[in-house]
């Protein structure tokens, strides 16, 4: 795996736990997570997780007609 060896970013020193950073560290490292080339079993799962979102999405959403008229509220 690429990343067996690696330290965790944002870790205490010697102990293994969730980054201690703010949103940006928790969007940086989604984006590296879901942009690593080298490891397939990482990929998989992120586009399984990005396809059911989509099937989700058709799912629930697919039953809106946009032109009809809206109740007045």
């Amino acid at each position: 795996m690429s990343g067996a060896g690696k330290k965790a970013v944002g870790a205490p020193s010697g102990g293994v736990g969730a980054p201690s950073g703010g949103v940006g560290e928790w969007i940086s490292t989604a984006c590296r997570f879901a942009t690593d080339r080298n490891d397939f079993r990482r990929n998989l799962l992120v586009n399984l997780g990005l396809f059911a979102a989509g099937v989700w999405v058709a799912r629930n959403l697919s039953d809106f007609d946009l032109m009809s008229p809206q109740p007045i509220t």
